[in-house]
């Protein structure tokens, strides 16, 4: 890979010109709602392993499938449970995967070997009019290196991806800011794969019976086969050691002044967390949505001031707070200090 990668407004002529790499087997930078996506057609198995080369993503790692409309589920999943019906009545467009038994025309590459497929809907327009420009489905993970911290703008993407994909999609800042959640179907039950702005809460608007996998928050066995991204490997990860402090903000500040040093930093919800401590540190949010927001943008700013330690106040675990408290986990490598 060698490419001069162009950052391009999100206009029609630039969708049209995305849309003409993609259906010659290109993969190019993609806004969503979530985090911004290396999209590649996803019935070519070819440009599928141009994502993974670009990544440097594991190949036993599934890739989620993004349509821009319930007609082009025709000829990719061979079922649609009742329940994901409701679901994408309620939550699509949106920020929703659902794993559902694939056909023979997803490549084993897109679905990592697996027998299903996640596939989802973005709200984001400029990318349900790429997928429409291109007239197919697109294979679209996280466009940052494997395992660092996602990236919610164009400028996230070309840090990492600059040489490997020839354009990037600009649409300014994620909406979002963590990706999407997953679910999978049992009988009339839900499960969750990967907490994301779709709430357990949420779904329970749909049906009672939705069940948090035990992958969520705690670590998953490398020989482990899983059906959703973001549930296996270090995800999300800064350079610096992350270390969460699980604990009151009383606790959190004595812990800090106790233990910081050298070039440890903090991920605090405001500036006032670390008032009378000599620690710098970046400010991620008091809100959860606030939090999900600018998560990953925190942790790419701990690697541009050269964190070598980072102490990370924890989320509340529920609500969109669950998707924060996921992705810290993994960026932290489940190091977690309970106080």
């Amino acid at each position: 890979m060698n490419y001069n990668t162009e950052i391009l407004t999100a206009d029609s002529s630039s969708i049209r010109k995305a849309a003409g790499l993609i259906k010659n087997g290109e993969v190019v930078g993609m806004p969503t709602e979530t985090v911004y996506g290396l999209a590649a057609n996803a019935l070519d198995e070819s440009a599928v392993a141009k994502i993974f080369i670009a990544k440097g993503r594991p190949q036993d790692n599934p890739l989620i499938v993004h349509i821009s409309c319930m007609e082009m589920l025709d000829g990719l999943v061979t079922a649609v449970p009742e329940t994901a019906v409701k679901c994408a009545e309620r939550f699509w467009p949106g920020p929703l995967t659902m794993i559902l038994p694939k056909t023979e025309k997803i490549p084993s590459a897109t679905s990592a070997g697996l027998d299903t497929v996640g596939i989802r809907m973005p709200s984001n327009k400029t990318a349900r009019a790429l997928i429409d420009a291109c007239g197919l489905p697109l294979a679209a993970p996280s466009a940052n290196l494997s395992g660092s911290p996602s990236p919610t703008s164009a400028l996230h993407v070309y840090d990492d991806m600059n040489g490997r994909i020839p354009c990037i999609l600009d649409d300014g800042r994620c909406a979002v800011g963590v990706e999407s959640t997953v679910i999978s179907f049992e009988d009339d039950a839900v499960r969750l794969l990967r907490p994301g702005f779709i709430s357990v809460s949420d779904l329970k608007e749909v049906t009672e019976n939705v069940i948090v996998d035990k992958g969520v928050l705690d670590a998953v066995s490398q020989n482990a086969v899983v059906a959703s991204p973001g549930m296996k490997y270090k995800h999300y990860s800064p350079n610096a050691d992350v270390i969460i402090i699980d604990g009151s903000l009383d606790s959190f500040r004595k812990y800090v002044s106790e233990n910081s040093g050298g070039n440890t930093w903090c991920m605090t919800f405001s500036e006032s967390d670390l008032s009378g401590i000599d620690c710098p540190s970046v400010v991620y949010g008091s809100s959860d949505k606030e939090q999900a927001r600018r998560i990953f943008d925190a942790l790419r700013e701990l690697d541009k001031n050269g964190a070598d330690k980072v102490f990370a106040r924890c989320p509340q675990k529920a609500g969109v707070g669950l998707a924060v408290y996921n992705r810290l986990l993994r960026a932290a490598g489940f190091q977690v200090i309970r106080l």
